[in-house]
């Protein structure tokens, strides 16, 4: 094994725990894994040296994303990444996890789905398309992924693209998945957004990808925003999170729709 590489499994399985909890300690990912705490070190430092952990005493927490920190406290954005805060991270990492090696996905923009993009780190040469600046620039540092941007407009509250460059631009591509956030899911109604220019760009983007997954988080379930993105039918996969009762669950099964309580 090389020194300066960390064991391909182990890794994924530390950045795995660190995605869902937010924070580890060197003595639980020993007893986890079943190696020595210096091992479990070693790992750390070098994952830490790779960009996709900080460490601190006697573990480590997830990076800090901070290159958009001076705009995100005067946006929507920023009221919306603080609620529901462990739920959008446990959301992110399952639809991380079904995100093969090699594959290309789209990820809208958007508060959850921008933790689907930073739940990703354990992936290998993934292909991203994605309408959110966030996105781009919190991935920008991993050279083994590629990431294309479109064009467009740029509405600032959400750092989406979005006009008719930005629907040209992505109509461009064929992807293997696509990850979207909206503002409600109803099983009548469909899946909503409160943003007429987002749910344009997200329905084209929908187009172009095989299969369709909806990241949305219990408080959403049942809702319906003022702009359609697309009806329940052409939803592959609704992940959503535990706080999510069977009553409200029970309408959408009923539909056909597969559902993944993270």
């Amino acid at each position: 094994m090389n020194p300066n590489q960390p064991d391909v499994e182990r890794a994924q399985g530390i950045l795995r725990e660190l995605l869902r909890d937010g924070d580890i300690s060197v003595e639980q990912m020993a007893k986890v894994f079943e190696v020595s705490p210096s091992t479990i070190r070693r790992d750390l430092r070098l994952l830490e040296q790779a960009g996709l952990l900080r460490r601190r005493h006697g573990g480590a927490i997830l990076v800090e994303h901070s290159l958009y920190e001076p705009f995100r406290h005067v946006s929507s954005f920023g009221e919306q990444e603080q609620q529901c805060v462990g739920e959008k991270r446990r959301i992110g990492l399952a639809a991380a996890e079904i995100i093969a090696n090699g594959e290309i996905v789209s990820i809208g923009a958007g508060t959850t789905t921008t933790q689907v993009a930073r739940s990703i780190r354990h992936r290998k040469n993934i292909t991203v398309v994605t309408n959110a600046v966030n996105i781009a620039m919190e991935l920008s540092h991993r050279r083994d992924l590629k990431i294309f941007m479109s064009g467009g407009f740029l509405s600032a509250d959400w750092f989406a693209l979005v006009g008719a460059a930005a629907i040209q631009s992505v109509s461009e591509l064929f992807v293997d998945k696509i990850f979207l956030g909206g503002d409600g899911i109803h099983p009548e109604h469909g899946f909503t957004t409160n943003y007429p220019d987002q749910a344009a760009i997200h329905r084209q983007m929908l187009k172009q990808a095989r299969y369709k997954v909806a990241v949305v988080d219990h408080r959403k379930l049942g809702m319906t925003g003022t702009t359609l993105i697309c009806p329940l039918n052409e939803i592959d996969l609704l992940i959503t999170d535990k706080g999510a009762s069977k009553k409200a669950l029970a309408p959408f099964l009923a539909q056909g729709l597969k559902i993944h309580k993270a």
